[in-house]
């Protein structure tokens, strides 16, 4: 499983990363964290705001900081 963690590396992006790391660390699973400050990359995930995050090539939040539940909900 691949997560990608958009942003520039603002607060809310850091956040994020967290929520995702500790949604991974609660549920067991194998996933790569991947973090996209480019954003030309960003925009080709077909983003346009930050922080967002995509598990597996799919966008599942856009411009807001997930909740940890919601994130492991995502790894299911």
């Amino acid at each position: 499983m691949e997560i990608k963690v958009c942003g520039p590396g603002c607060t809310s992006c850091e956040k994020t990363q967290k929520v995702v790391e500790a949604a991974i660390a609660a549920k067991g699973v194998g996933a790569a964290v991947v973090k996209v400050k480019d954003f030309q990359e960003i925009a080709k995930l077909g983003v346009f705001s930050t922080p967002a995050v995509v598990v597996n090539g799919v966008v599942k939040c856009v411009g807001r900081v997930p909740k940890q539940s919601e994130v492991e909900e995502w790894l299911d």
